[in-house]
Formats: C-alpha cells, sequence, structure tokens
C-alpha cells in the first residue's frame, strides 16, 4: 500500500513501541510465545513515512503432534483484528496489508491460517475473501458486566446451586504456588487429552501467564483437591476466558464447571471488567451442550465468522465451496 511500510518481526531487536492495550497483540503476549515451545509468534508491524506505527498484528503458529497419522500438524492462528491508531488508513485495508504480509510469510509452512473473534461479523469480509480466505459461521457469547451484577443475569435454579456448591466447601483460588499450577496443568491437560480440536500449548506458557499482570491461572478446590480450572486474559477492559476444565463426572453433585466459570466472572466483575468474553464456546453445530452451559449464566449470544485458509489450494477451494453461503 502507498506510503506504509510491513514488517515482521520474529523477535523483539528493533520492535518498535507499541500500543499495549491489546494483550492479544502486546509485545508482552510476543515475549511470552518466544519463549513457549511449540508456538513461533510472528508479529507484524505496518508503519506510516513518518515512521508512526498505525497497525500491528500478533500470528501464532502451532506445532501440534499426534500419536496418529498425520503425527504432525503446523497451522496459525490469529485471535481479533489487532491493533489500529486513528489515521487516513481504514482499518479493513489495513488488516488487509497485514494478513497479506502474514499469509505470503507463513507459505506453505503451515498447513492453514485461522482468524477468529474479530469484533464485527463483517469486518474485512471483501478484503479476507480477497486474500484466499473463506467464512465459516460461528457463535460467539460474552456477559456484560458493567450495567448489572452477574446475579441479576441467571436464574434462581442457578443461584441456589451456586450457594449449595459454595456451602458444601467448594472455593476457586487464583495459582499463586507450584502445588497449584501442578494441579491446574494436570486437569488441563488431561481433560483436553481426547480433544484433539484444543491445542493445549507447553507449560512454559501457563507459568508466564501466572506471572504477567494480563492473564490470571484459577483452580476450584473441594476439601484441598482440585475439581476444576481456567486462564482468564484481560484486554481492552474485557475478560477473556481461554481455557479450562473441569471433572463434573467425579464430582457432579458439586458443579466444578459451574463452580469455576463463575468465580472467575464474578472475579472479573469484582475487578471493574466490561465484559465477559468466551473464547471457544464449542463447534458450530445447532445441539452445543457446551455453548448452552456457557449461556446458563445470562450472556448474550452473537453470530459471527471464523475464517480459515488452506495452503494446498485445492483443499482451499473444495471447503470454500463447501461452507458457500
Amino acid at each position: 500500500m502507498n506510503g506504509l511500510t510491513t514488517r515482521i518481526y520474529r523477535n523483539c531487536k528493533d520492535l518498535p513501541e507499541l500500543e499495549e492495550s491489546n494483550f492479544f497483540h502486546s509485545r508482552q503476549l510476543f515475549e511470552i510465545l518466544l519463549n513457549t515451545p511449540r508456538q513461533k509468534p510472528y508479529l507484524v508491524v505496518t508503519t506510516d513515512g513518518t515512521g508512526r506505527v498505525v497497525s500491528h498484528l500478533l500470528g501464532i503458529m502451532r506445532i501440534r503432534t499426534f500419536w496418529l497419522p498425520p503425527f504432525l500438524l503446523v497451522h496459525a492462528r490469529v485471535l481479533s483484528e489487532g491493533f489500529y491508531a486513528a489515521c487516513e488508513y481504514s482499518k479493513e485495508d489495513l488488516m488487509a496489508e497485514m494478513l497479506g504480509a502474514l499469509t505470503q510469510r507463513l507459505g506453505n509452512w503451515v498447513l492453514y491460517i485461522e482468524v477468529s473473534n474479530l469484533s464485527q461479523k463483517m469486518l474485512g469480509y471483501k478484503q479476507l475473501r480477497k486474500l484466499g480466505f473463506y467464512p465459516v459461521h460461528w457463535m460467539s457469547i460474552h456477559n456484560s458486566l458493567h450495567s448489572h451484577a452477574p446475579e441479576e443475569r441467571i436464574t434462581p435454579k442457578m443461584q441456589k446451586r451456586i450457594d449449595a456448591s459454595h456451602a458444601k466447601g467448594v472455593v476457586t483460588e487464583v495459582v499463586r504456588n507450584e502445588e497449584d499450577f501442578q494441579a491446574f496443568e494436570k486437569l488441563l491437560r488431561r481433560h483436553n487429552i481426547l480433544k484433539p480440536k484444543r491445542f493445549i500449548p507447553d507449560s512454559q506458557f501457563f507459568r508466564q501467564l501466572m506471572n504477567s499482570d494480563y492473564a490470571r491461572l484459577f483452580v476450584t478446590k473441594y476439601h484441598g483437591k482440585v475439581i476444576g480450572c481456567c486462564v482468564c486474559a484481560y484486554s481492552n477492559g474485557n475478560a477473556y476466558l481461554w481455557y479450562s476444565a473441569f471433572r463434573r463426572k467425579t464430582y457432579m453433585h458439586l458443579h466444578p464447571d459451574v463452580i469455576t466459570v463463575w468465580d472467575a466472572m464474578k472475579d472479573a466483575y469484582d475487578r471493574g471488567y466490561k465484559h465477559m468474553c468466551f473464547l471457544d464456546v464449542g463447534l458450530p453445530f445447532k445441539n452445543n451442550p457446551f455453548r448452552e452451559f456457557i449461556l446458563s449464566f445470562g450472556g448474550k449470544e452473537q453470530s459471527t465468522y471464523r475464517w480459515f485458509r488452506f495452503s494446498i489450494k485445492w483443499v482451499n477451494k473444495l471447503l470454500a465451496w463447501i461452507y458457500r453461503e
């Protein structure tokens, strides 16, 4: 684009000063990912003719291994659209500039690139189509925390269930020591071992999040045993539930899933965050128990898109045809 320069950074050397309000595209997360095995960050920065940063976007290459074929899968993920300064260029054109550079850089090194959690459903629709991405209908859920207390949005039955579990001794705590961290990680990995869609990063990733100011790790305990856990990130005045795991079958009568999510939401409310957003509410099937569970907290469901681009051209064309609108 005329008057703009786009550069992709693979380390912090010569990295310009960036706006840090969006954690998912910040230097902080970039540095965390640099120190995490099986994840490679690509920070795309666009500057104008004066050298001012007008936009930046963080793409993450993820390397996954399996016990069964294909044994190895490499893909890339972009969470939300990135940061954009007020300038003469449109947000859509800047996003296309950065995603175009990232797509060209990754080339055939990744099987596919996924762009998700955009702030608006139609944001960059034309530009993403032009870059070879195709949209898949998805659902997003968020709870407003600024206008009403969380207790005002749930049913009396749900409130009674929460109160009963708390009365039995179920508590949720922020992970602050090694013992809780080990229990947190063990449950998270065990819970997701048979869910190949969900990528669980190396322990170094969560350890660095635990020590940062942009995230919290929670564990839900019953008589000292961890029965639930989750990770919340904080960005642009909102809280984001990123990862979660629960021992629902063993402790069904204690509702560890309900208490873990509820207490994390209450923590965000007490700390003044505007919304509780859920980064992954499951696949976009009509009957989705996890999505219904999240909606039971009084959240709002919105239709959105997730964008995909496969590096194998005929596969990309076939999937674009299958998911045509």
